[in-house]
């Protein structure tokens, strides 16, 4: 009787807690069908219904301002093409010439694309999209086309190899744009979408997030003074995405598509996107102006490392090194000031510098003649200086350039001219008097007749106007009495290896 009546108690003691078990699993849901059991209810699915649409309505929204750009691009010079290296290179730029294998054909096309900002026809794309392999001469013949094929011819307002953003204008009304966002406060893990026409694929939207901010993609931009401060993609971006917007979940682009990280030269995961905060200030400096002054500190930066950051005397690992000036002179902006090599950058108007890219966006924010404040760690002690920018030296030399080419040399032959370097800035034998030939444009009558330093040095025909050239005033005067269709003789020289050269061009005029 006791051995049952103790089985008894086990029996009910079980059945007591298999029952308390399934009252505790139904107050948590545990036992309520899954998914594999029965179809997924409406409110279920509604989250994902209206992430969908909410892709097809930003998809519906950016994508008729999105433009497909074709280039037609002649050399200037006898250049070489071949297999250039791959990998860490903007999105169609493999195309372009590298200086390898065989002779390359005279014309060269190429594609991007770009999206609209103003009605009236302004659009926002990359540099190299709309230039050569030199990154600086601007294509030949641009011609844009729109998502319901309107096609119009395009031309350059203004381009800055620094930050890869160019301006094209076209001539129209009412043309559909999409707004710029902010970029500032994106966050990362933040859905996105690319918007483009890779691989021929006109205006293709792709979907992904946003993987990182402040990207530094060694290999990208070769400029001396370039901005590397990128949002990094998983949206796919291929050749010819290049220009195309990078939408935020709310339709406002944040950043301009530039370049992909791969070693077949193909999307791999990683695409790169230059922020709209950059693109837009270079942007307005462009319509403004039709050119971007960048000021700069005149240093030499890289990223501190573990040893950089113990030197210094600092705590953690971020700031910016200072590497040296540039140039190395007393008329360098940062050296006077009291920088030194070895310096980290911890701070920038108040605003701490984590990495290179955040103070070069905050530089970049400045026009030259500005003052920034910087503050510096050197071996444990805290040293503030007041920088004044100084302007990038290409701007110098452009500005000098600008203002001493009279508009009849430009437009007439198709030429700027700037007064003759320093003779201490010049080898043996440079012309002591004349006209430097800046730039030629690639078309006007002077293309491959006349190229970049050659010196103007006097007019032979027609004698109405012959004689000696001392400064651009010379060449202006001679033209102004020119007809279009009329030819002008010009004696030029040129430093070569072999010495001074002396040639004889002749030109028809242009209007």
């Amino acid at each position: 009787m006791a051995s049952l009546s103790t089985r008894a108690r086990w029996i009910v003691a079980i059945a007591v807690a298999f029952v308390g078990g399934l009252l505790f699993a139904s107050t948590m849901h545990w036992t309520g069908p899954t998914f594999a059991q029965s179809k997924p209810s409406l409110s279920d699915v509604r989250p994902l219904a209206d992430a969908n649409n909410a892709f097809v309505a930003i998809a519906d929204h950016a994508t008729p301002a999105v433009v497909s750009i074709q280039v037609d691009s002649k050399f200037k010079t006898t250049r070489t093409r071949g297999n250039a290296p791959r990998g860490m290179l903007p999105p169609g730029f493999d195309d372009f010439d590298f200086g390898f294998g065989q002779p390359a054909p005279k014309f060269q096309e190429a594609s991007g694309s770009g999206f609209i900002v103003t009605p009236d026809g302004y659009i926002l794309t990359n540099n190299h999209v709309v230039t050569g392999p030199d990154r600086r001469t601007v294509a030949d013949k641009i011609t844009v086309q729109l998502l319901d094929h309107r096609s119009y011819p395009a031309r350059v307002i203004g381009n800055d190899p620094t930050t890869d953003i160019a301006v094209i204008k076209i001539e129209g009304k009412d043309l559909p744009t999409v707004p710029l966002g902010n970029d500032n406060t994106s966050r990362v893990g933040e859905w996105v979408l690319a918007i483009g026409n890779p691989l021929g694929l006109d205006f293709t939207v792709t979907a992904g997030i946003i993987s990182a901010k402040g990207r530094s993609l060694q290999g990208l931009n070769t400029e001396q003074y370039s901005v590397t401060d990128l949002i990094q993609t998983d949206a796919a971006i291929n050749p010819g995405n290049s220009g195309g917007p990078l939408v935020n979940v709310r339709g406002e682009v944040i950043g301009v598509n530039s370049a992909i990280a791969s070693q077949t030269g193909y999307y791999a995961g990683y695409g790169f996107a230059i922020p709209i905060s950059l693109a837009k200030r270079v942007m307005d400096e462009i319509i403004k102006t039709g050119k971007v002054r960048i000021g700069v500190l005149g240093v030499a930066i890289n990223e501190v490392s573990a040893s950089d950051a113990a030197v210094a005397g600092l705590k953690t690992i971020q700031g910016a090194l200072v590497m040296g000036f540039q140039p190395d002179d007393n008329s360098n902006a940062a050296k006077r000031a009291g920088l030194q090599p070895n310096d980290v950058i911890v701070s920038v108007d108040g605003q701490t510098v984590d990495r290179v890219s955040t103070l070069q966006r905050a530089v970049r924010n400045h026009a030259p003649g500005e003052t920034v404040k910087l503050e510096v760690m050197r071996y444990g002690k805290k040293l503030d200086y007041s920088v004044k920018l100084m302007p990038r030296p290409d701007d110098t030399h452009a500005a000098d350039a600008a203002s001493a080419t009279p508009e009849g040399a430009q437009g007439k032959l198709g030429v700027q001219l700037a007064p003759l370097p320093a003779r201490s800035e010049v080898p043996a034998g440079f012309p002591a008097r004349g006209v430097l030939v800046a730039d030629v444009d690639g078309l006007g009558p002077a293309n491959n007749k006349l190229f970049r330093n050659d010196v103007i040095t006097d007019i032979l025909y027609p004698t109405s106007v012959a004689g000696v050239v001392n400064n651009a005033t010379d060449v202006q005067n001679a033209l102004n009495k020119l007809k279009k269709g009329e030819y002008i003789s010009l004696k030029v020289s040129a430093v070569t290896q072999q010495g001074t050269v002396s040639r004889v061009v002749n030109l028809q005029v242009g209007g």
